[in-house]
C-alpha cells in the first residue's frame, strides 16, 4: 500500500516537509485551516537566510541552519527563488564589545561556519560608509530572500509530484490507532483522511494540534509561549546595501537592520511576550530604537522609523530562560510511529527549512 502523510500546516517548513515526502512518492496531502499557505510565522519574518553563527554548536538549530542555508541557496538557484547574498556586518560599537567579537567568531566555527572575517572600522567603513563601529566581524554567506516566492516554489514542487493542499480545512481530532491516524478535520467540508504518516507543522498552534491527538501522552504535549516582534520601516533610502546588527544582548540579537528584495530598510524587532495571537504593531515602540540604532548608524533622523509589521515565534521557553532548541519530535520520544511533532520551530527555521525536511523523510520512510 501506498504511503499516505497529512502534513498539518502549510507554513514554509510544513511546504518543505511535504514537497519532500511527495518527492519519493508519497501520497500527500496538506491541511491549512487559514485561507492561504504561509500566512502567518512564515509571512512575518525578516526574509534572511542565516549563516548559523549564534547557535549552540552540536544543537539541531546550529546543524540544520548550516545544512539548510547551502540547500535553500541551491534550490532558489534551481527554482528561480529572488535572493540575494548580500552579507552582513556584525559590529561592536565599545572596545570593551571586540571582545564578543572574537567570541562569536569562535562559536561560529564550532558550526561550520568558517567564512566570518574580522575586520577594522575602516574596513567595515570602506562596506557600508554610515555604519559606526569600533571593529566588526563579516558574514559573506548571509542573505535575503522572497519568502512568499519561496513558498510558492516549494508548494508548485510538491503538486508537481502530486501534493494536495487544503485551505480552511482546521485538524479538529486524531486518532492513533494500529499504525495508523484518522485525521479528522472541520471546516467548508468535514471529512475523515487516513494517513499512516502525520507531520504536525503546525508552528503557533503546534501545542494545540497535537493535544488533539487520542493516544498521544499529555506529557508529550509542551506548553508554547508567543514572542511578538515588531518592526518599523525606515523612510527614505536604505542606509545600507548589507545587514547590519549589533552585538547579541540577553533573549535577542538586538534591535538590527534588513532590507528586503525591494530595496526597503528595516529595523527590528522588539520582543513582546504576549498571550494571544495579535499583529498590531503600537507606533510608541519605534520610541526606543532610536538610542540603540544611533549607537552603529548616528545619522537616523527623528520621525524617520514607522510601523511596518510583527510577527510571532512559537517558543517552548519563558521570558528570561536561555532559547531553546528545535524540538522534532518523533517515535522515540512519544512510541507512536509515524508521527513527528515540529515544536519551537522559529529562527532560523525559514533557512533551515529544507534540512528539516531531510531529516523527517529519513525519520518516516
Amino acid at each position: 500500500m501506498k504511503d499516505t502523510a497529512v502534513i498539518i500546516g502549510a507554513g514554509i517548513v510544513g511546504l518543505a516537509c511535504a514537497r519532500a515526502l511527495a518527492r519519493e512518492g508519497v501520497e500527500v496531502i496538506i491541511l491549512e485551516q487559514h485561507d492561504d499557505f504561509g500566512t502567518e510565522t512564515s509571512a512575518r519574518n525578516s526574509e534572511v537566510i542565516h549563516a548559523g553563527i549564534y547557535y549552540p554548536p552540536g544543537s539541531l538549530k546550529a546543524t540544520l541552519c548550516v545544512q539548510g542555508r547551502a540547500l535553500l541557496y541551491q534550490f532558489s538557484k534551481d527554482y528561480g527563488v529572488e535572493h540575494r547574498q548580500c552579507g552582513k556586518l556584525i559590529v561592536a560599537t565599545t572596545a570593551a564589545q571586540e571582545t564578543l567579537l572574537h567570541a562569536i567568531k569562535q562559536k561560529a566555527e564550532g558550526n561550520g561556519v568558517n567564512d566570518l572575517v574580522l575586520i577594522s572600522r575602516a574596513q567595515a567603513q570602506a562596506l557600508e560608509p554610515e555604519v559606526e563601529c569600533t571593529a566588526a566581524l563579516f558574514s559573506p554567506s548571509t542573505g535575503i530572500i522572497d519568502s512568499h516566492g519561496l513558498m510558492l516554489a516549494l508548494l508548485g514542487d510538491a503538486e508537481r509530484h502530486g501534493a494536495v493542499l487544503a485551505v480552511r480545512t482546521p485538524v479538529e481530532r486524531i486518532i492513533a490507532q494500529n499504525n495508523r491516524f484518522d485525521v479528522m478535520t472541520g471546516g467548508d467540508a468535514p471529512a475523515s483522511i487516513s494517513a499512516n504518516i502525520v507531520i504536525n507543522s503546525a508552528g503557533l498552534h503546534a501545542a494545540k494540534v497535537a493535544a488533539r491527538i487520542d493516544g498521544l501522552a499529555t506529557q508529550h504535549v509542551p506548553t508554547m509561549r508567543y514572542a511578538k516582534g515588531n518592526y518599523f520601516s525606515l523612510s527614505g533610502k536604505a542606509p545600507f546595501s548589507r545587514l547590519v546588527y549589533p552585538i547579541p544582548e540577553p533573549g535577542g540579537l538586538g534591535v538590527h537592520y534588513t532590507i528586503d528584495m525591494g530595496g526597503q530598510g528595516r529595523f527590528g524587532p522588539d520582543v513582546q511576550w504576549i498571550d494571544q495571537i495579535d499583529y498590531h504593531v503600537d507606533a510608541t515602540r519605534g520610541e526606543k530604537f532610536y538610542d540603540q540604532i544611533r549607537r552603529y548608524w548616528p545619522k537616523l533622523n527623528d520621525g524617520s522609523l514607522q510601523p511596518a509589521y510583527s510577527g510571532i515565534r512559537p517558543k517552548l521557553v519563558s521570558v528570561g530562560e536561555p532559547d531553546a532548541d528545535f524540538f522534532i519530535q518523533g517515535p522515540q520520544q512519544h512510541g507512536l510511529s509515524g508521527l513527528i511533532n515540529l515544536f519551537g520551530i522559529e529562527s532560523p527555521g525559514l533557512t533551515s527549512s529544507l534540512a528539516i525536511a531531510e531529516k523527517i523523510i529519513y525519520s518516516v520512510k
